[in-house]
């Protein structure tokens, strides 16, 4: 008998509000936030050195809460410059929101934006059955290589793109972290349409057979999961859905399968145990690929 189980991705209105609360209840965008601070400064120092303008592409910039933390980088850095910001993003809603935000900060001087509706594979086509090669100082792609069918040919065509100086930033989930676990253990069972399960782990293999110099950085993050213990607590459903990228997991997941996910999340390959709360490892890897 077919399952009942559907994919989250295939149900927008739920992603985004499963999306949205896990935002709230990890350290996601304050470990990234740490990272842009703390490390980012040193991989932009000389991407737009001698240049009047500088060109940023991202790729899967969501609603653009990020991107516009690293473009206040790129200003502090190199003030006075043009910055010309692209931005690759497949959902209208999303953009609409990055739009919103973008209306309302204060210190865009000189940053031109211009969205793309389309994924990272429809740029690509579109790029190249237009025969053009613009070249980028700096590319971004944060969460979004699950989405891709070929990731290395993604990465060798982003990468080609880059200046001389540029640098390509890649942020995705850490292979320390509890999605390695439960994704790599439970993946194949969950209705995905997700292209790949990738985490910063299998990274280094496709860039190395690339010969392509890279640097990898650990951003340590966690989520607190308690929720997804109790029988009928909204939220709890809401995150497990988003860990399990499926509609309703908590209601349409085979009995067993069920049993087996909440018992893995408990363990301490996914989570710890703190003051009685479950705490989920959700660690992030960062790697910036040299041109």
């Amino acid at each position: 008998m077919a399952s009942p189980m559907r994919s989250l991705i295939g149900d927008p209105d739920r992603y985004l509000q499963s999306f949205r609360l896990f935002l709230e209840r990890s350290t996601e965008h304050q470990s990234m936030q740490e990272f842009v601070e703390r490390q980012l400064p040193a991989v932009i120092a000389s991407v737009g050195n001698g240049k009047s303008t500088i060109n940023v592409l991202s790729v899967g910039g969501g609603s653009g809460e990020m991107d516009l933390q690293i473009l206040s980088k790129i200003r502090a850095r190199y003030p006075g410059v043009t910055i010309n910001n692209d931005v690759i993003e497949p959902s209208a809603d999303q953009i609409s929101k990055y739009k919103e935000r973008v209306a309302q900060a204060s210190n865009l001087e000189n940053t031109k934006f211009t969205w793309h509706n389309e994924t990272a594979y429809e740029y690509e086509s579109r790029m190249n059955a237009e025969k053009k090669t613009k070249k980028w100082d700096f590319i971004h792609m944060i969460q979004m290589l699950y989405y891709v069918k070929d990731i290395p040919a993604t990465i060798r065509y982003f990468h080609s793109l880059l200046e001389s100086q540029g640098k390509l930033l890649i942020i995705l989930v850490s292979g320390k972290s509890g999605w390695e676990t439960l994704w790599k253990k439970y993946g194949s069972s969950f209705p995905l349409d997700l292209c790949s399960f990738v985490s910063s782990a299998d990274l280094p293999r496709m860039l190395d057979s690339a010969g392509l110099k890279y640097q990898l950085y650990e951003l340590p993050s966690h989520m607190d999961i308690t929720s997804c213990f109790i029988e009928g607590d909204k939220d709890g459903e809401l995150l497990l859905d988003f860990l399990t990228e499926t509609v309703d997991f908590a209601k349409t997941a085979p009995p067993e399968l069920k049993h087996q996910v909440m018992e893995e999340l408990r363990k301490p390959g996914c989570s710890e145990i703190k003051d009685g709360k479950v705490i989920f490892r959700n660690n992030q890897g960062a790697i910036v690929i040299e041109p």
